[in-house]
Order: C-alpha cells, then structure tokens, then sequence
C-alpha cells in the first residue's frame, strides 16, 4: 500500500495512491461507513495501518470503482506528516560519501545526530539557505517509519516493527559543521532542511530493501547514487541500535544516509530518486539573495 497526504480545502488528509490515482480516507469512510483515522500520523499511532491495508485489498471492488477518484497531477501533496516524535538522521553511512569529505566512515557504531520537526518540509516546498551558512548541501536519502513501539529489539525483529518507507532530502549547513563538529546539531537544524514524502510506502510493496538504489540528483543530473546494501549500517542494524537508546514509536523517522551530498544553491532543483518511489523533489532559494 502507498499513503500520502494532501492538501484539501487548507487542510491536509491522508489518501491512499493507486497507480495515478488518489483516494481520499475521508471519502473512503464515506462511502463504506468506516472510521479509519483521516491523519497519517493519527493512521500509524493508532496502530491500524495493517488493518487498514488488508480492508482496503478485500473491500467490494464494485463499490470502489464508483468512489471519487483524484488524479496525481491534479492535487497538491503534503509531507506524510509534521509532527514525529523523533527523526534520527545518520551520517557518513556510505564509505563513498565519507571520502567525500574527507572522513573515515564510522566502523563500529552509526554515527547519529536528531532533527527538529520544524525542519520538516514536502514534495515541491522551498528549501531555504539560511543567513548563516554559505555553504549548504542537500543528500537524497531512504527514510524508514516506524509503525508500532520499539525497544530493545534484534536486527532479525527489526522489520516487524517498520509500517514502511519514504524518500527523504536531508540538507547540512556544512560551513557551519566544518568550523567544529560539535556544531552538527545547528547545521541540521534549519526551518526547511528535511523534506520527506511525498509517499508512505509500505514494506510488503518492496521486495528487499537492501537492492534499492538511492540517486542524489541536481537540476535533473545525477550527482551520486548507491544501493542501500553498500551502507555500513544496514536499516535493520539502524532499528535495533536506536532501540536499545530510546524507545521507538509510531511515525519516528529513520533517515539512513545518503550516497552522496550535493551543494545546493539559489534556483537550484534537488530531487531523490529512489527504484520504484515517487519522486521527491524541491526548489532552493538563498535567503540572502
């Protein structure tokens, strides 16, 4: 199943993505008397998503044909939701991209910092470079939500407790990092500077996670892609590490590394381009501009 949010009448509701098409909950729970939660996030607290996904692949396939239908060209998304708990990023997970910067990738523990869900953007927003920074980079991601409570769990346990997906662009105000590590949690931190969505894919639609090629792209040209096999840190490892810290929940976000950052600058156009995801793509504007 694919999940997104839209925006409807200035309010966002969450909708099912069939092929081109996209059905609204609402009108879901209109039609077949249902009361299925009409917010992503209130669909995953809940703990209803797999109740959800095998309602909706044995409801009366007559009666759905006759349900209203949206074209994706025609509505306007929104990220999967605002408000997680906790998004964890993880850095340097991909040997290459550590080159990059001229780091040794971390060996035996991820190397993992937390974002504010004020940084939390969607398909088509702006990324906005800040005042303070004169050189900030965007890295295409793959992003892992978390669907029910997680705590101490073993790599083996670590996908019953994933709902699904998603495609993630991660930006750092690198200047600001480089002038001294300790300063990591401000260059990830700016309003803008985590956009995610505009899909909530879940796991049964993606055969192994592990062969998934990851595209960091840039005004439509690749920069740097990898296959999440070639992280140091798989998304298993990345769950059961995290759950022996703090507790998991519902909705936190995973993201897992990037194979590549990019430089972004004003007019610029990022996009993540993951196999079988929507795009996800977002405009840069430089403030000081």
């Amino acid at each position: 199943m694919r999940l997104a949010t839209v925006k409807d009448q200035g309010e966002e509701t969450a909708a099912i993505i069939m092929g081109n098409q996209v059905v609204m909950l609402q009108t879901l729970n209109e039609v077949f008397n249902t009361t299925w939660p009409v917010n992503l996030y209130h669909l995953l607290e809940s703990g209803k998503l797999t109740s959800l996904a095998e309602w909706f692949e044995n409801i009366n396939q007559d009666k759905l044909q006759n349900v209203l239908r949206l074209s994706k060209s025609d509505v306007t998304f929104a990220p999967p939701y605002r408000h997680p708990r906790k998004i964890w990023g993880i850095g340097l997970n991909y040997v290459e991209h550590a080159s990059d910067l001229h780091e040794m990738a971390p060996n035996s523990e991820p190397a993992s910092f937390m974002k504010p869900d004020t940084a939390i953007i969607g398909l088509h927003d702006t990324i906005q470079i800040p005042h303070q920074s004169e050189r900030t980079t965007a890295e295409a991601e793959l992003g892992i939500i978390i669907g029910k409570e997680c705590r101490n769990v073993t790599e083996k346990e670590a996908i019953d407790y994933v709902a699904g997906y998603t495609t993630v662009i991660d930006m750092t105000a690198e200047d600001i990092l480089q002038r001294n590590p300790r300063y990591l949690t401000r260059s990830k931190s700016f309003d803008t500077f985590f956009s995610f969505g505009p899909e909530l894919v879940t796991t049964d639609e993606v055969e192994d996670v592990h062969q998934l090629e990851v595209s960091t792209r840039i005004n439509g040209n690749l920069h740097r892609k990898n296959i999440v096999s070639n992280m140091t840190f798989t998304p298993w490892n990345l769950i059961s590490f995290h759950s022996k810290v703090m507790t998991l929940l519902p909705g936190d976000i995973i993201s897992t590394g990037t194979p590549g950052a990019v430089v972004i600058r004003d007019g610029d156009v990022v996009s993540c381009v993951i196999d079988g995801f929507a795009l996800l793509e977002n405009r840069v504007e430089d403030v000081k501009q």
